[in-house]
């Protein structure tokens, strides 16, 4: 009885065996190739977010320019004498660090808010970004020319104009988390650049820097979202209207 278990017991061998190998690997699940329309649509896909990337770098590189120009006409910061010789009157790696900049958070805006299943939608059209552009301008053109009695009314002056930027063309939780959070970021980065002498701020108030700073930076950083976003919307209306015409 026990040698007729044991026998019971054991695998199957010889052709039945083989014949059950060559059923469990025909049945196996090959990986598909990816389609013609589903390579065209990556490509579309990373052809714009590469377009996207590059304005918004353009856009950064801008900015900084302008607003840089500012804060050195008024003597706000101070770069070491062989720099400014520079055409731009700034140093030279101050623009393509701005645009960097630029484009991480423009592209960072909407992947959070199509990550969170929230998609912006208060204004959102291109004359609401271009007034925010406006706004934020204005707010950095407050903090180098408008003299005030002390640091800490400008200070608290430009808080109360970034938060009212946000809540004027933005007013999302996201948004407001993130550009307080890059703001605080960009602020321990400039105390750091600071620091190792590669330029300073006169007047400084807050450790090496201007205790506006964080303002600015968060005013910046709502601005550059809304492009982001407005760019993000583009892109997508545009890909629907392509799919309609396909």
């Amino acid at each position: 009885m026990s040698a007729t278990a044991a026998s019971d017991a054991e695998p199957p061998k010889g052709p039945y065996l083989s014949v059950v190998t060559s059923r469990s690997v025909s049945a196996a699940p090959e990986h598909s190739l990816p389609t013609p329309d589903a390579r065209c649509a990556l490509c579309c896909r990373s052809s714009n977010l590469l377009i996207r990337g590059s304005l918004l770098f353009s856009v950064g590189v801008f900015l900084s320019l302008v607003l840089n120009l500012l804060q050195v006409q008024r003597n706000v910061t101070l770069f070491p004498p062989d720099v400014m010789s520079s055409i731009f009157s700034s140093a030279w790696w101050v623009p393509p660090c701005c645009g960097s900049a630029s484009t991480v958070i423009g592209l960072l805006y909407p992947t959070v808010d199509r990550r969170l299943g929230q998609p912006h939608r208060f204004k959102r059209e291109w004359s609401s970004v271009m007034r925010c552009v406006a706004v934020f301008v204005g707010i950095n053109h407050a903090s180098a020319k408008v003299d005030f009695v002390n640091n800490v009314q400008l200070s608290l002056t430009l808080a109360a104009l970034s938060v009212g930027l946000w809540w004027t063309f933005d007013r999302s939780r996201c948004g407001f988390t993130l550009g307080v959070t890059i703001a605080l970021l960009a602020t321990l980065t400039t105390q750091l650049l600071v620091h190792h002498q590669l330029f300073r701020y006169t007047s400084p108030d807050f450790l090496y820097v201007r205790s506006w700073l964080p303002c600015i930076f968060f005013a910046g950083v709502i601005t550059v979202g809304n492009i982001g976003r407005q760019l993000a919307l583009y892109e997508h209306k545009f890909s629907q209207e392509k799919s309609h015409q396909d």
